[in-house]
């Protein structure tokens, strides 16, 4: 377990703080996809700068990539000796990524890029109610077509909060 990537099923499911907890347990460096997909005030990074950063983080011989971004999926999962996937209930998501933006009003986190500020619009909270369900129904297929084609590959899927700090508290040895 040295090449590991952390996705999930929406925003709030606490893939950054899974990722960054694990990180120290392991003591392998997080890599956050969103410090590379935005730049500052939220404007996308050009998608060949994207996709150049990963390409770099992956050629290391361990690292942990925590985001899900679909259009570079392909490019993590080929080379992930483990890949690890969180699934909590909306209603939680939705949950903590109020909480998330009222802890972090006028500050940038740790897991994003510099000069994006927390922010919180109709706009975002509409974008995880409409895709939660498909994308759940979506990873449900695209892990288990990853698991039939690369055996080897250690697939992990986390469902409850429980599950989550079982399996953290597990890594700790």
């Amino acid at each position: 377990m040295e090449r590991i990537m952390v996705i999930g099923v929406s925003a709030g499911v606490g893939k950054s703080t899974f990722a960054r907890r694990l990180g120290d347990h392991l003591n392998i460096e997080v890599y956050h996809l969103d410090t590379f997909y935005w730049r500052p005030g939220w404007v996308e990074a050009p998608l060949e700068d994207f996709i150049s950063a990963q390409k770099e983080v992956v050629s290391h011989d361990k690292w942990i990539m925590e985001g899900n971004y679909s259009h570079s999926f392909n490019l993590r999962t080929e080379l992930a000796d483990t890949i690890i996937y969180l699934e909590l209930p909306l209603r939680v998501c939705l949950y903590r990524v109020i909480k998330r933006w009222l802890s972090n009003l006028g500050k940038t986190r740790t897991d994003m890029a510099k000069g994006c500020n927390e922010k919180l619009d109709w706009e975002f909270i509409k974008f995880i109610i409409s895709t939660y369900f498909p994308r759940k129904k979506e990873m449900k297929i695209k892990l288990a077509d990853l698991q039939k084609s690369d055996p080897e590959k250690v697939i992990v899927m986390l469902k409850s909060k429980p599950d989550i700090e079982g399996y953290l508290l597990n890594m700790k040895g």
